[in-house]
């Protein structure tokens, strides 16, 4: 039991279910761990408007979803702030220091469909709806002849626009789903082959200020190293390729099993990447290496890109959001 006196660390999240259902699942841990914690909601610029998400970084800048929590951490309102990895624009806030990132959720995209159906089902014309450029040019490179919609809103009022008819499906992150316990609604979990997810997609990030080492050192014990490798080395390539919440761009890194010139078993980290052309073509990559140069791995699949045409993409210099 934790004593009376003992320090209540205060948690800086957003508003919506999904950022306080990832809130509450890092203050369950901490508390576990026999710290105190309580939630303090900020609202972000991201939150404070309907409009689509490049068309509102283009005139708000980056860190739409992140900066008023960074700003109200390092203005010492909170102790420290749980973001989603994917909103965090990958230009490091010298005030702050990443803390841990714990355990990812699965990265995957997900379809949420009428009468149950998965995607190869769904008649030609039927209406999808997606905020994201990056799951729009991979829609339409599957050739199911879709008629891909842009929407914005939450989970909830995403979902309702199939329930209501008004759209036949949505692609939504699965991580998301996952975190407010939606899973029954899942009509198919999209396999990386057919759609690559947004970098750091179902991580999630916690950052406490720089001089705060007792904090920092409570949220280690959340940290889970595999992870971490997986979304250093996914968002070294958007920063590369300086590729924005514009950017139709997709990266999913993850820790396998290989076996060295001996023999033996051992961890390595398997990086591929998906970008787009203004005109639609799709270029992929990957590649393999040690997690220890996940920062690396990234830096060089841009590079690929880079040599395959991918300078032709939007440089917005934020997150790939959603």
């Amino acid at each position: 039991m934790s004593s009376p006196s003992q320090r209540v660390l205060r948690i800086g999240t957003r508003g919506s279910a999904l950022a306080v259902a990832q809130a509450n699942w890092v203050a369950g841990a901490i508390r576990a761990a026999g710290c105190p914690v309580e939630l303090k909601v900020v609202r972000t610029t991201g939150d404070e408007s309907a409009a689509p998400i490049p068309e509102l970084s283009a005139k708000s800048g980056t860190g739409i979803f992140t900066n008023a929590l960074r700003e109200a951490l390092a203005r010492g309102e909170v102790d420290f702030a749980v973001h989603s990895m994917k909103d965090l624009p990958t230009e490091p806030d010298p005030r702050l220091t990443l803390a841990a990132v714990p355990v990812r959720e699965d990265p995957r995209d997900a379809l949420v469909a009428r009468d149950g159906l998965v995607l190869g089902e769904l008649p030609a014309g039927s209406l999808i709806g997606t905020g994201s450029p990056r799951r729009t040019v991979q829609l339409n490179a599957l050739g199911l002849g879709l008629d891909v919609r842009p929407i914005r809103g939450n989970v909830d009022s995403r979902i309702r626009q199939v329930r209501d008819g008004k759209l036949d499906a949505v692609v939504v992150a699965r991580a998301g789903l996952a975190r407010l316990g939606r899973q029954a609604e899942i009509t198919e979990t999209l396999d990386p082959l057919q759609m690559l997810p947004a970098p750091a997609q179902g991580a999630l990030a916690l950052e406490c200020r720089v001089e705060d080492l007792e904090t920092e050192h409570r949220l280690a014990a959340l940290e889970d190293p595999a992870t971490r490798a997986s979304v250093i080395a996914e968002r070294a390539t958007l920063r590369a390729l300086e590729a924005g919440c514009s950017a139709p761009f997709g990266a999913l890194a993850e820790v396998v099993e290989d076996l060295d010139d001996e023999g033996r078993v051992v961890e390595i980290l398997s990086l591929r990447a998906v970008a787009a052309t203004p005109e639609g073509a799709l270029l992929r990559a990957s590649t393999i290496g040690p997690i220890s140069e996940a920062a690396s791995l990234g830096i060089a699949l841009a590079a690929e890109l880079l040599d395959l045409g991918a300078e032709s993409l939007p440089a917005a210099g934020g997150p790939a959001h959603r």
